[in-house]
């Protein structure tokens, strides 16, 4: 392949696998005008495996390529799916949070657009081989010759489940591949890779009149021909009505006709009559592309009505609001970053509406982040009031065939003008962005834990506003410390908004000593007796109820009441939690399920008793307590699905449940006028946790729950069960006293050196043998100690040591804010590749998680 003036042309492309380095191909003379940075491009890998990759340089060399480099296969994209801001971030990601480039693809783009090949299995019907065949291999042999083509995960899963050997032989335990492999080997079976596109486009059937009927002559001569076809001819008028054939037959324009869809014409009409039709010529079916996006999308198909250019509805402000927006526009003018502080129920949501307006009038496109996408039901919902089709949505809850045509939008001539999503959000194409809204900016969910790459989304955010010339804004009534500081020390501006919209107090919270209760013998279980009084008084008022219990599930484990055994998951280092629902024990690290065990099997005792209480149970006690009172729960195992969240939501919002029972879901954010009461189960979950940032999540997680109360009217009543009553931190939740919680934490940290004046690096080590997992943790302490010194802690063992079959050991890296941060990342990536480059290391995990919470 030889380019004008002797010119090679190549490109280096990022591949969605978890590899350091981009890849150089040969570009065929057929796709090179074809080819830009942020295109998509099919490519072999390795000896087989083909995958779409992207391409982030172009480049032509006078010198012919190595014989080694292999060529693209084909081109994905008439333009680039990525911005050339968004490429820039990728690689920001990969180097601040250690991780490579291929890890940020796989986690940047929706699936629909990550294309990747698929080994298929052949039958090969040549084959006469006369050797016997072991059982396994002739049930597999004998299911190849039925099918002749299978996707070879679906054959493994097919020989797992449906082979079943026989009685008293040694072949108890298969193990599928090595029965592939060896049908592979003796000729049987062969195997070739099949790309596979998990998008296509969403199509509807639509009809037009052909070309050879389009005349008014021809069709008063068919409708002569139809006399004794009636419904034929009914048929073909609906379509001339529908289609505004009138119009277009007078100006003799085919395209004038409007496009309808098949569904549409045969509304109370004759299939038969159509196919008549049909086979005359007189109409022709053809498919059409439509959105998924919903109605409020226009499409020629489905016209909407016309969305003015922008809503005529403005949110009043209050005094306290108004005073509040215009500091955070005088902040804007010496700040890029501004906090906004405000208390829970104080209307921080008109603020950013007013804000959204503001940039709209621009121009400019908005981000609106939130932590969880249980929130963005009840936001979506008061958004679109105000900018109708304007707003779209993105999470990983809608399907990915959406997400992809979100993400096509936003690179159109008409993009959203604002988006609401979660932290994936962060990654869309903006073409003008001008706003960023982190609302609820202390939320841990920002955080991405697992997979790589653990980024921060609300941090990630502040970096994309600033290479776009955007203002971020963080909004809460619980900021995280670091925020805080950075506000404190100027870097961003704060705007503090004290008092609730409407004037309403805070809530009253209680605090209700467990201990005394249960020496008092007032306790039912996971309810003091304030709580149950409190809980009657609202209901016979009508009022609704939060209970907030942190733990999913019936109890978080069960013991032999004889000789204290726990079940425990044999793949991870921690108890199983009991699921009444399932009638099943379940690990919340790997998912694995176990059947409830009869008897001990440590003791045979049949005496076994769940401990602990999880909002399953909870909400099993509750119906038992109030049996006419409609409860519902909200956890993990309940909101599985975009429609069950939506729904929970509704039917509280609605009236038609009493009692909502939920994890931390029901802290964030949620607004629903009727709560009177909620009640805290258990703060001692939070308050215990070994964790420098213990006592600031309990005070965020807490403050936020019980600002779920009395957001209307009238005062709401907290009632917080605890058997610490005594703790610093419970006084400053129940005086909603952030600030000597910001004090204290802040005196803590700069003595025992903790961020903000530090910047932390976890450094994890896992292998699936505890003794090279130690040996690796120990050896890299020693060389990480040779660079960094007493900076370096550990290695130290979790409290959950082994998780999915890996034994874990950790390291933390204490780096101080004033250091050269891009150095200390070298300096990690080098220690890294030199010990996984030794042999009795191979096949070992050395991570990091930058930042981490």
């Amino acid at each position: 392949m030889e380019c004008p003036g002797s010119l090679f042309l190549l490109v280096d492309v990022v591949l969605p696998l978890p590899l350091a380095e981009t890849y150089t191909y040969r570009l065929p003379e057929r796709l090179q005008n074809r080819v830009a940075v942020g295109s998509r491009l099919i490519v072999p890998f390795g000896s087989k495996k083909i995958y779409s990759a992207i391409v982030v340089k172009v480049y032509s060399s006078p010198v012919a390529p190595h014989a080694l480099l292999k060529d693209a296969v084909d081109v994905l994209d008439e333009s680039p799916v990525l911005l050339p801001n968004q490429l820039w971030l990728w690689q920001w990601i990969s180097d601040y949070y250690l991780c490579t480039l291929g890890e940020v693809y796989k986690a940047a783009l929706p699936s629909g657009m990550k294309l990747e090949s698929e080994s298929i299995v052949e039958f090969n019907p040549d084959y006469d081989d006369a050797t016997p065949l072991f059982p396994a291999e002739q049930y597999a042999f004998d299911l190849m010759e039925r099918l002749r083509t299978q996707k070879i995960l679906d054959l493994q899963k097919s020989i797992q489940d449906n082979f079943r050997p026989a009685s008293g032989t040694k072949d108890t335990r298969v193990n599928p591949l090595r029965v592939i492999k060896s049908l592979f080997d003796k000729g049987a079976l062969m195997m070739h890779e099949q790309l596979q596109r998990n998008y296509r486009p969403k199509t509807v059937n639509c009809v037009r009149l052909t070309e050879a009927f389009f005349g008014e002559g021809r069709l008063n001569q068919l409708y002569e021909e139809l006399r004794r076809a009636p419904k034929q001819a009914d048929l073909l008028t609906r379509y001339l009505d529908l289609s505004k054939a009138s119009a277009a037959l007078t100006l003799q324009n085919r395209s004038l006709l409007v496009e309808l869809e098949k569904s549409t014409l045969m509304e109370g009409q004759s299939e038969a009559a159509f196919k008549g039709l049909k086979e005359r010529g007189v109409l022709e079916v053809y498919e059409k592309a439509v959105s998924r996006l919903g109605s409020e999308e226009s499409s020629t198909l489905h016209p909407s009505p016309i969305t003015p250019h922008l809503s005529p509805f403005t949110p009043h402000l209050s005094p306290a609001q108004q005073q509040a927006y215009d500091e955070i526009q005088t902040a804007f003018q010496t700040h890029d970053i501004c906090l906004l502080h405000g208390v829970t129920s104080s209307g921080k949501t008109e603020i950013y509406i007013r804000l959204i307006q503001e940039q709209l009038e621009k121009g400019n496109q908005v981000l609106y982040m939130l932590p969880e996408i249980v929130l963005t039901a009840q936001l979506v919902e008061r958004l679109r009031r105000v900018f109708g089709s304007r707003l779209g949505v993105y999470h990983s809850k809608y399907p990915d065939a959406e997400r992809v045509e979100v993400w096509q939008k936003q690179l159109s001539a008409e993009p959203y003008d604002i988006i609401v999503g979660v932290r994936s959000s962060v990654f869309l194409p903006f073409q003008r962005l001008g706003l960023v809204i982190v609302d609820e900016e202390h939320e841990t969910s920002f955080k991405q834990q697992e997979p790589a790459p653990r980024y921060h989304a609300r941090n990630v955010a502040l970096v994309l506003a600033k290479k776009t010339g955007a203002k971020t804004l963080l909004g809460t009534a619980t900021p995280s410390l670091e925020s805080y500081y950075n506000a404190q020390m100027g870097r961003y501006g704060l705007v503090t908004l004290s008092e609730r919209y409407g004037q309403v107090l805070l809530p009253q919270i209680q605090v209700v000593d467990i201990r005394q209760q249960r020496h008092r013998k007032e306790m039912k279980g996971a309810f003091s007796l304030p709580l149950l009084q409190a809980m009657q008084q609202a209901l016979e008022r009508r009022e609704q109820i939060i209970l907030f219990q942190n733990r999913r599930g019936y109890a978080p484990q069960i013991e032999c009441q004889t000789c204290g055994w726990n079940p425990r998951c044999t793949r991870c280092d921690v108890t199983l939690t009991l699921h009444k629902s399932g009638r099943q024990l379940v690990c919340h690290y790997c998912g694995a399920t176990y059947p409830l065990p009869q008897h001990c099997p440590n003791c045979e005792s049949q005496d076994i008793r769940s401990v602990g209480y999880g909002t399953e149970r909870i909400e099993d006690e509750i119906q038992h307590i109030f049996p006419q009172a409609r409860v519902a729960r909200m956890d993990l195992d309940t909101t599985r699905s975009r429609a069950a969240y939506e729904r929970l939501l509704s039917d509280f919002q609605h009236g038609r449940t009493d009692i909502l029972v939920g994890t931390q879901m029901v802290t964030k954010g949620l607004d629903f006028e009727r709560v009177s009461l909620v009640g805290i189960l258990n703060a001692d979950t939070m308050l215990n946790m070994p964790d420098f940032r213990s006592y600031e999540r309990a005070f965020q997680m807490l403050s936020q729950v019980a600002g779920r109360a009395g957001r209307r009217q009238r005062q709401g009543l907290v009632l917080l069960q605890t058997k610490s009553p005594e703790l610093s931190v419970v006084h400053q939740v129940v005086n909603n006293d952030f600030s000597s919680l910001y004090r204290d934490q802040l005196e803590e940290r700069q003595t025992f050196h903790y961020p903000p004046f530090t910047r932390l690096v976890n450094i994890v080590v896992k292998h699936r043998d505890s003794a090279v997992a130690d040996r690796l943790a120990r050896d890299l302490a020693a060389l990480l100690r040779q660079v960094f010194g007493e900076r370096i802690l550990g290695p130290d063992t979790p409290a959950v040591s082994r998780i999915q079959l890996f034994y874990i050991r950790h390291l933390v890296l204490k780096v101080e804010a004033t250091a050269n941060m891009a150095e200390a990342r070298r300096r990690l990536r080098q220690i890294q590749a030199h010990l996984l480059s030794q042999p009795q290391y191979k096949s070992a995990q050395v991570y990091y998680d930058v930042d981490p919470m």
